[in-house]
């Protein structure tokens, strides 16, 4: 058994064409070079592209696999050079009587998801674009995927827009969400948070970037113990069988996330007065975006998070990027000297950061990767900030 790290939420901004993929996402997120920057500058060992749906991605994949520089590997999945395995996934939007959710779709080969294009082709306005509405039901579309041999996993299942839980539903209990194995938790919230929901116990939660440029790829990431980097092992590990599993989950401190805390549109401030926060303080009548904090403790049925045998250690990291003291020029120099992000905060002795960076960086990156800097939390769709 080996260990991996692995990211499975990375958008793609634009395909070779110039054809936009995920409009919201920066164009330099092309599939070459998520792969360059996931091996090159994150040391992450399996990525997920959710938008390996798109007409135009598959052609893009086609292309590589023709020059030989991704090869299909028996177990699922592609390989880059052997260095890096790509998991071809779809995030999917769908509907039910109370809002919206996002669902994220893997398959082990190219043909499957070239099948689940097709198909998807006929419930959504434009297959080329990313997280489209399908006004399918998470069950209808459940059962597409797993006809197709494919999982699904809900993404950032607690935010306010298009959280299975923020907008959709109060209940996994609802549609085919008891056989999924696993969620994903989003960037405002970590496992002691999530462990309020009893209906949670039997799942494997994940940490992922759901990154929209480059620069936030593994920004949250995961580590997971597996025969090798496959998609049958990494499904294997979902699901805990054997002694496959996720080792760890790695993720910003929910301060940091955009919607950890309730904010007023009206009053155009945070409401973090009282936990939870669920109307605004100054008139209830006013509409607010409900922070995933206060959404959590709404549906809690468990004063104290209880976490099962099973559940790993959540580690809180601030991106290398939000350290204070930490630019562009800085960040290009730690990697040069020790080789990827996950080097830097997993394996490099403090001294040595000393050495490269100065004490005082250096000190604050010990912090950071220990989760211990102050945070003013974010809400309302702002980010938390990093206090000095």
């Amino acid at each position: 058994m080996k260990e991996y790290f692995m990211d499975l939420h990375l958008h793609i901004g634009r395909s070779n064409s110039g054809q936009a993929v995920k409009i919201t996402a920066s164009d330099k997120l092309t599939i070459e070079n998520i792969i360059d920057e996931g091996k090159d500058k994150k040391g992450i060992d399996i990525l997920g592209i959710v938008d390996a749906a798109s007409p135009e991605v598959i052609k893009d994949i086609e292309v590589l696999l023709e020059q030989g520089k991704l090869i299909a590997l028996e177990d699922g999945g592609l390989s880059y050079n052997q260095e890096i395995t790509i998991l071809l996934g779809s995030e999917m939007e769908v509907k039910s009587e109370f809002g919206q959710a996002h669902l994220l779709s893997y398959f082990p080969y190219l043909e499957d998801i070239k099948k689940f294009s097709s198909i998807m082709s006929n419930y959504i306005s434009n297959i080329n674009l990313s997280t489209q509405m399908t006004y399918l039901t998470a069950q209808e579309l459940f059962e597409i995927v797993d006809e197709l041999g494919g999982i699904i996993i809900p993404a950032h299942s607690f935010t306010p827009h298009k959280g299975l839980y923020g907008s959709y539903s109060d209940s996994l209990s609802r549609d085919a969400f008891d056989k999924i194995a696993a969620i994903e938790l989003g960037l405002s919230a970590d496992s002691e948070m999530a462990d309020h929901l009893s209906e949670l116990a039997a799942k494997t939660f994940l940490s992922n970037s759901d990154a929209h440029s480059l620069g936030k790829i593994g920004r949250e990431y995961n580590k997971v113990l597996v025969k090798e980097a496959s998609f049958k092992e990494v499904l294997l590990a979902l699901r805990r069988e054997g002694v496959r599993k996720v080792l760890a989950n790695y993720g910003l401190s929910p301060k940091l996330g955009k919607y950890h805390r309730s904010y007023c549109l009206e009053c155009k401030q945070k409401l973090i007065a009282k936990i939870p926060a669920i109307k605004c303080y100054n008139n209830p009548k006013h509409k607010i975006v409900k922070g995933v904090l206060d959404r959590l403790i709404e549906i809690a049925d468990k004063e104290e998070a209880i976490h099962p045998k099973h559940r790993p250690a959540y580690y809180h990291q601030v991106p290398l990027l939000d350290i204070p003291g930490i630019g562009p020029k800085t960040l290009d120099q730690l990697i040069d000297s020790f080789g990827s992000k996950m080097n830097i905060l997993h394996k490099v002795f403090d001294e040595d950061l000393k050495e490269i960076v100065g004490r005082k960086i250096a000190s604050t990156i010990i912090k950071a990767r220990e989760g211990q800097l102050n945070i003013i939390p974010g809400g309302g769709g702002k980010y938390g900030k990093v206090s000095n």
